[in-house]
């Protein structure tokens, strides 16, 4: 990924008259997430919120959840530094987010706890993305075993030969986040508090990325 100094990386958060702010985003998956962002934010319309895939461009071994945390951590205090030398209004001071699931991976826990450390913000699923997919259709209960082909078969249009790793804007029907993000937090209540995040399944905060980190509350 390309580096960039000083008020040049800031980009059109720092003209006059074009601040937005500004939010660098580290996705897992190279389809399903960044698709995603793209029908919600094609749907929902100008937020005043400047999204960048960061790392578009990465390979499936760059892609594992503490390979995106090492990058996302660096990113944040590039970004972090920059912004206090440009003297941009803290308001406006980029922000950094991980898309990932549990799936199989190793050392999540530790990827969380760098993430934290550094001021990087987690969008987390489990077992899988396709998760928080399925809430836009009906509640979730039950376990999927950490099985993501489990939560993928439940999709309504699954059986239709689509493919499940392309995200269209028919497969997220009108107004459903509303409904999405009442799914989830009643799915989420469902598992004991002291249980970790990590071993909560079903689970998804994407929500919070949609309202935080995308600027949007419905579409």
């Amino acid at each position: 990924m390309a580096r960039t100094r000083g008020k040049d990386s800031l980009g059109s958060a720092h003209k006059p008259g074009l601040r937005r702010k500004i939010v660098h985003v580290f996705t897992e998956g190279k389809v399903t997430e960044p698709e995603y962002i793209d029908v919600v934010r094609k749907r929902a319309g100008a937020t005043g919120v400047e999204v960048r895939i960061a790392n578009a461009s990465a390979s499936g071994a760059q892609r594992k959840p503490i390979k995106l945390v090492e990058a996302a951590a660096r990113l944040m205090r590039e970004e972090t530094r920059n912004a206090r030398r440009g003297g941009l209004e803290k308001k406006f001071w980029p922000a950094v987010w991980c898309l990932f699931d549990r799936d199989q991976h190793d050392s999540i826990e530790a990827a969380m706890k760098q993430a934290d450390d550094a001021g990087v913000r987690i969008a987390f699923s489990h077992p899988c993305f396709e998760v928080w997919r399925l809430l836009h259709h009906k509640p979730v209960t039950g376990t999927f075993g950490g099985v993501c082909d489990m939560a993928a078969a439940r999709l309504p249009f699954a059986d239709s030969g689509t493919n499940l790793k392309k995200v269209s804007s028919d497969q997220l029907p009108e107004g459903s986040y509303t409904q999405a993000k009442k799914y989830a937090l009643k799915m989420n209540a469902s598992h004991d508090e002291r249980v970790p995040k990590v071993l909560r399944d079903p689970y998804t905060d994407v929500f919070e990325f949609v309202e935080e980190g995308l600027g949007i509350s419905f579409y």
